[in-house]
């Protein structure tokens, strides 16, 4: 259960790939610091509000993060390169890192269970499982079908797509394409926020868990196909699990290289990942 339960919040990090990837067809490094700003100003304001206000105040403050990031980083550049891009947002990163470094300090902190404790569990046809794991699932199948409707079936997730595909012919369409890379970066800053709340009381969480967080989700984003978040819920199962079992036969501190060789197998193998298309292949340029 435990390889369920990373794998899910693997992709949720990934689904925030996806979300800028489908609008702006870039890669942002810094997504596993939004999951932690949202973890860590939530339990910050949890000492001043209930738990549900808390999340609330938490996903918003990360979301409009997310917009001056993009404002101010993102928004001045003209046709940037992939890997001017990745400098880029691995900076952005970076300083929100050391940041809340400075905020929050080095302490490892975490939000209550959602509903029960530590110690509650619920029998799942012979596995028991906390309540909290059963959120961080619903949630994230929650973001998917959403986000899946959202990109596929509204006319704003049309025009975040066309962006992604060629942005000069969704401008003479019309199209704000400026509006919709800020929107792209917004709703990804808070799915992570979301995110990172839900999986705060069973993960925890402090100023520098957002980059290995990045670092694996990427690696699902990869392993499902850039822009397909429906695929990266199953390649987060997959990680999540190969991680899980990999104690068994390997010393635990050898759990983080898992995700590495995954990684650079896919991207010399099929840079398109198992469910991707070729368009994700781009990412053999760099």
């Amino acid at each position: 259960m435990a390889g369920i339960t990373y794998g899910t919040i693997y992709a949720i990090v990934a689904i925030g790939f996806n979300i800028i990837y489908n609008t702006t067809g870039i890669i942002n490094f810094a997504q596993g610091e939004f999951v932690m700003l949202g973890g860590m100003s939530a339990v910050t304001f949890h000492q001043f509000m209930p738990l549900p206000l808390a999340i609330l105040c938490a996903v918003i403050v990360t979301l409009l993060i997310g917009a001056i990031i993009e404002i101010v980083f993102i928004r001045w550049l003209h046709k940037p390169s992939v890997l001017r891009m990745i400098i880029i947002t691995i900076g952005i990163s970076i300083l929100i890192r050391e940041s809340a470094l400075h905020v929050w300090g080095e302490s490892v902190r975490a939000l209550p269970y959602f509903t029960g404790t530590s110690v509650t569990s619920i029998n799942l046809g012979g596995v028991y499982v906390t309540p909290q794991v059963l959120w961080v699932v619903g949630v994230s199948a929650v973001a998917v079908a959403v986000l899946t409707a959202f990109f596929n079936y509204t006319l704003l997730g049309r025009q975040m797509r066309a962006c992604s595909a060629n942005r000069d012919a969704a401008r003479l369409c019309g199209v704000n394409a400026g509006n919709m890379v800020t929107l792209s970066f917004m709703l990804s800053a808070a799915i992570g926020a979301i995110g990172g709340c839900v999986v705060c009381p069973i993960t925890y969480v402090q100023y520098d868990s957002g980059t290995p967080l990045a670092i694996k989700g990427f690696t699902v984003a990869i392993l499902g196909g850039l822009g397909n978040s429906t695929a990266a819920v199953g390649a987060g199962m997959i990680l999540g699990i190969l991680e899980s079992f990999s104690i068994w036969v390997l010393p635990t501190a050898y759990k983080e290289a898992i995700s590495i060789s995954i990684l650079l197998l896919i991207l010399f193998v099929r840079p398109s990942g198992i469910f991707g298309s070729s368009e994700a292949s781009r990412l053999k340029e760099f």
